[in-house]
């Protein structure tokens, strides 16, 4: 039965298997020969510090486990540069979703946000909390991501 643990990791550490693999080794006390797979049952982001980590749960299987490879087909998206354009308007969840539908579609989505990208809108929701002034095209409700990109607690 594979050894489930919850790491946390520098990003390159997160992308290369074979330092994944003996960072692991160090924290079971035990030779990156004996590893057999590591598989990423769960990864978040932790960039609340300066220096970004990454929080992985992992299932350690040891070479004297049974190890089946599990092939997922992940979707072949067409490029759809030069296709019909479609006007999506807003980039919140709905607007996201509809930009990928178009896509799964064959048709080139265009979106059009009213506010500003994520760490633009960190700055105008900043100055609403500290100086109380209110950008009316980038705040809690406007810029991307959506409304429920702060009131959810889903980016930051």
């Amino acid at each position: 039965m594979p050894r489930e643990l919850q790491i946390q990791v520098a990003p390159d550490v997160a992308a290369n298997q074979e330092l994944l693999q003996q960072h692991i080794a160090r924290l079971v006390q035990s030779n990156v020969s004996d590893i057999q797979h590591v598989s990423i049952l769960k990864r978040s982001i932790d960039a609340r510090q300066r220096s970004v980590k990454i929080n992985l749960k992992v299932a350690v299987y040891f070479t004297d486990e049974k190890f089946t490879e599990i092939k997922i087909d992940l979707p072949d998206y067409k490029n759809v540069t030069n296709t019909q354009e479609v006007i999506v308007i807003g980039a919140g969840p709905a607007g996201l979703f509809a930009a990928l539908q178009l896509i799964e579609l064959g048709l080139c989505p265009v979106l059009i946000e009213r506010g500003k990208d994520v760490r633009g809108r960190r700055r105008d929701l900043k100055a609403i909390n500290r100086d109380h002034v209110v950008d009316e095209d980038s705040n809690y409700c406007f810029g991307e991501g959506g409304a429920g990109t702060y009131s959810d607690g889903k980016l930051y």
